[in-house]
Formats: C-alpha cells, structure tokens, sequence
C-alpha cells in the first residue's frame, strides 16, 4: 500500500468563470487502484470586474497578457495561502490548471495563464502548472486531460461526462482511453442569461420556459466540429468566433427561446456521446459532474434521449463542484512521482507524457511520497 501523507491542492479556473476552485486531497494506492479523500474544499468567486479581465484577456497586448499571467499566479498563490489559513491545513503540494485564454493546437499552441513563479513566490508551497504544452508539442490537442483521473480514481462508471463551460466525455474502449470535447454548455448559457442581468440559468428555469428556433437548432448542429472524427478539443475563441455569431443573427428572439435552442442542441449533441459509449455491462452507469449537473432542466432533457440501459449518477456536492480540481491535484501527484499523467489515446499526441512544470524545492516532497 502507498499512501502520499501529503495536502495536495488541486487548483481549476474553468471557462464558465464561476471562481477558482480549490480541492485539498490526500491519495492512497492499493494494488495499482487509487482513491482520495478530500480534506477542504472551497470555490474563491471572481469579482465582477476580474470575470470582465478573464474574459477579455485574448484579446490583450503581448505585454498586458504578460503582466495578467504574473497577477493571476500571484492572485492564486495567495488565495492558497489564505484558504490552508482558514482551514488549518499544511499544504504540500499545489496543482494549477490555470486558466485557458488561448487554445488552438491545430496550430500547435495553448496558453494557460497562472504563471507558476509567481504562485510559489505567494505562498512558498511547490507548485506544478501548464499541464498542456508539452502535449501540443508532441503533436497532441493537449485535452481533455481529466480521461486519467476518470480511469484511475472513478473506474466504477462506464463514462465520466463533465458539463462545465464545455462538455467533455471519457470511457475506456478497447482497453484505451477515449476523450473528447463535445459542445460549449454552461459558457453559452451563462452568456445569454447574462444579457437580462443573471449569472447563470438558476436550475434552467428560463430555458424551459423558451420554445426550440427550429433554424437555429439546425444552424449549430451542422457545424463541422460535431461530425470531425476525435481526438477534438474546444476552445473559448472557437465559441466567440463561431457559435456567439450565428447567436447573434437571432438576437430578434426572446432570451428564453434562446437558451431553450441552445440547451436542445446541447441535449442532441451530449446524447449522441452518451448513448455512443461501450456496452461494457447491461447496464452503463455515467457520472455527470460540473455546474451543469445542478441545471435541472438540462439534465431532464439529456434523459429524455439515452438509451434505456444507461443510468446517469449525480453524485455529491462535493464531487459535483470539485471533481476538475481533485483530478488536477492527482494529476500533479503524478508528475512530481515521474508516472505518466497524459495519455495519446486521449489527445493524439505522438507519445504519451510526464506533463508539467515544477516550481520550488521538492526535496522533502520526495523524502515524504
């Protein structure tokens, strides 16, 4: 038995900007099958104003996104040192996601911005960031990289499917890991409800209240990203670039019928993956984790068009809201342990890779692992 005896904080900012997550997880191997346990666990919102900065980020000078990258590390390292004040807890070891500003590795690049200097220099703890880089180097879409975490620390469930800005789904097939992006969710759905002064779609309430835009249904399902053949990834430019435009040729229509389109797309789209996955048993349980397994109505819309054997489990709160952020924690457990933590039969890189760039001393790490 391998037990790490180490507060390992798992660091995600996600593209629906809800706030950074923090997940302090322990990690225990047994026979080569892991588990965790989570010790804290708490969400730090973005103010109005630093939402506006995230969001507009892509769009800044070379030197202003610099200067951004610098304070979101500090702003990170800081909310750390403040969150293992609070709860009392010596954290070893922090894992940054960071947040995704630019994504496109068919033009071999991403840029997740969190600068890992200045997230040590705030809260003195080593620190592993930029998960993706080397994977696009090597060629690969450098995501999803949550497919890991699904096989070795949720392997009881047929499929893991994350609604969170963008859908994502992963499943073993043929004894390999299959990931893929599926559609923009809760980044479209904030958005609109955003434009009659909501954060977000309480439960889906003004979606079901909407009827479905027949052409705008058709419009967003055609696009060629749902027919290209996996590994895929999305990026928020993508959603700017290509789904706000059409959105906007339909401005004439009623916020409620908008969401509601969307969220039928979404459904259409999110089922196809589902019901696409391996008959591994008669019956094919699937975790749905992230803040859109709390939109009620659109979860009763994805049941409406599974196949009868699948069973969808919405498991705790705290798995709901913070399932990202533990897979990262384990993620940069795994780095720091030198085992491989991404996978090419997820994101089509030419080899599978040690993902991860380590700040600080980790000499009394290694002695305590």
């Amino acid at each position: 038995m391998q037990k790490t005896h180490l507060n390992i904080a798992g660091l995600m900012s996600g593209t629906s900007l809800d706030g950074l997550d923090i997940a302090v997880c322990q990690f225990e191997r047994e026979n080569n099958h892991w588990t965790y346990q989570i010790i804290a666990a708490e969400t730090i919102p973005y103010s109005d104003s630093f939402r506006a900065l995230l969001t507009n980020a892509m769009t800044f000078s070379g030197e202003e996104l610099t200067a951004f990258d610098r304070s979101f590390g500090k702003f990170q390292g800081e909310a750390v040192a403040a969150f293992a004040k609070k709860y009392k807890l010596k954290i070893d070891l922090v894992s940054a996601h960071g947040h995704t500003i630019f994504h496109n590795p068919q033009k071999e690049y991403t840029l997740q911005i969190g600068n890992g200097a200045s997230i040590y220099a705030a809260c003195g703890i080593p620190v592993v960031t930029d998960f993706r880089s080397l994977d696009v180097a090597l060629g690969g879409q450098g995501a999803p990289l949550v497919p890991l975490g699904d096989e070795l620390l949720f392997s009881e469930y047929a499929a893991c499917l994350n609604l969170g800005g963008i859908a994502n789904i992963s499943f073993i097939k043929d004894n390999k890991n299959i990931a893929f992006d599926i559609c923009p969710v809760n980044i479209i759905l904030n958005y609109l409800s955003g434009r009659v002064g909501k954060a977000y779609d309480n439960g889906g309430a003004l979606a079901s209240q909407g009827t479905c835009i027949s052409d705008l249904y058709e419009e967003l399902n055609k696009l060629d990203f749902y027919t290209a053949i996996g590994p895929k990834s999305l990026g928020r430019e993508w959603v700017d670039t290509v789904i706000f435009q059409i959105i906007k040729r339909y401005d004439h229509y009623t916020i409620q019928d908008l969401l509601n389109t969307c969220v039928t797309h979404m459904t259409h789209q999110i089922s196809i993956a589902i019901n696409a996955i391996p008959e591994l048993t008669d019956e094919r349980r699937v975790l749905i984790t992230g803040g859109g397994a709390y939109n009620t109505f659109l979860i009763q819309e994805i049941r409406k068009y599974l196949l009868k054997n699948i069973q969808i489990i919405i498991p705790d709160e705290n798995t709901v809201q913070y399932k990202e952020a533990i897979i990262f924690a384990f993620l940069g457990l795994l780095r720091v342990l030198n085992n491989t933590n991404t996978k090419n039969s997820v994101t089509g890189a030419s080899r599978s890779s040690v993902s991860g760039a380590l700040y600080g001393d980790f000499s009394s790490f290694y002695e305590d692992v």
